[in-house]
C-alpha cells in the first residue's frame, strides 16, 4: 500500500513548498516531510491536489499515458451553448495541437465555498457552469479549451482525479489515505512464471525417423532400447533380428618372423 494525501488547494496557492517572493505555497498548509505533488494545479485554480511520498504512485497519477480522468467544474463567461459543448466533446484544436475528446455537460451552479478574492461580477454578462472531464495534462488546458469555443473561464475547480474526490474538504484542508497501485490504470505486477515443459518434449519426434519415447521417470529412451523393453514386457512378441556374431580373426601361431634386410633398412636399424 502507498500513502496518498488529498488536499483542497485554495485559490492563489502555488504548487510548490517554497517561494522566494513570499507567495502562498503548499508548505503553508502541509508539514509532512518528503511528499511531492502528483501533477499540478495552476495558482489561479482551486480544488483537488494529490501528494505522495511514493515515486511510482506519483508517476502513475501524473503521467498522461495512463489517461487518469480529471473532472473540473468550470464557471464560464456567457450562457454556454449546445454547439460549444459538442465541440468540447469532440476535441478542439489549440496552438499545441488538437485535444483528445472530452466529456462536457451543463451543470447547475454548485454549492461551493467562497473564493477569495471572488470573480469579477458583471450585471450585463451572464455566467454558466459546466463539468469538463479530460484525460490529458497540458498546461492550462481546460481554460484554453473553453476560450477556443468562445466561453472564457472565470473560475475553475478540480473536483475529481480518478477515483478520488475533494468532497468533504474545505479549502486548505487535507486527509491521508492508503492506496494500491493495482487499483490504478497502468502496468500490473508481474505474474509468477509458468513452469516450462521438459526440454526433451520440445524435440520429441524430430530426430531422424524414430520418435523419442519417455520413461516413467521422464528420462528419454533411445530407439535401440525400445526392442529390449518390449521383449521384457511381452515375452511372446517377436524380437527384432539380431546381427550375426563375428568372432575375431585368429592370430597366426609360431615364432615371430625375423625382419627382412629391406625392412631393417627402412627402419634404420
Amino acid at each position: 500500500m502507498s500513502r496518498l494525501i488529498l488536499f483542497n488547494k485554495p485559490f492563489g496557492v502555488l504548487c510548490q513548498f517554497r517561494d522566494k517572493d513570499g507567495r502562498p505555497v503548499l508548505g503553508d498548509y502541509l508539514r509532512q516531510p518528503d511528499i511531492y505533488p502528483a501533477g499540478r494545479l495552476d495558482h489561479d485554480s482551486e480544488g483537488l491536489l494529490l501528494l505522495t511520498d511514493d515515486g511510482v504512485l506519483q508517476a502513475r497519477i501524473a503521467d498522461p499515458r495512463w489517461k487518469l480522468p480529471k473532472t473540473y467544474w468550470v464557471q464560464v463567461e456567457g450562457d454556454i451553448t449546445d454547439d460549444a459543448l459538442a465541440r468540447l466533446s469532440r476535441g478542439v484544436t489549440l496552438n499545441d495541437g488538437p485535444t483528445l475528446p472530452a466529456e462536457a455537460r451543463r451543470l447547475v451552479a454548485p454549492d461551493l465555498w467562497e473564493r477569495h478574492p471572488p470573480i469579477r461580477y458583471r450585471a450585463a454578462i451572464p455566467t454558466s457552469w459546466i463539468a469538463v472531464t479530460v484525460r490529458e495534462g497540458r498546461n492550462r488546458q481546460v481554460r484554453r479549451m473553453t476560450a477556443a469555443v468562445g466561453f472564457p473561464t472565470l473560475r475553475l475547480v478540480r473536483v475529481e482525479i480518478g477515483p478520488w474526490s475533494v468532497a468533504g474538504l474545505a479549502p486548505g484542508e487535507w486527509r491521508e489515505i492508503e492506496v494500491s497501485l493495482d487499483d490504478l490504470p497502468g502496468p500490473r505486477r508481474a505474474a509468477p512464471p509458468t513452469e516450462r515443459p521438459p526440454s526433451h518434449s520440445r524435440d520429441a519426434g524430430k530426430k531422424g525417423n524414430h520418435p523419442v519415447r519417455v520413461r516413467n521417470d521422464d528420462r528419454p529412451v533411445r530407439p535401440q532400447e525400445t526392442d529390449r523393453r518390449i521383449s521384457r514386457e511381452n515375452p511372446d512378441a517377436p524380437s527384432a533380428p539380431r546381427r550375426p556374431h563375428r568372432s575375431p580373426s585368429p592370430r597366426p601361431s609360431g615364432p615371430p618372423r625375423s625382419p627382412t634386410p629391406s625392412s631393417r633398412k627402412a627402419r634404420g636399424s
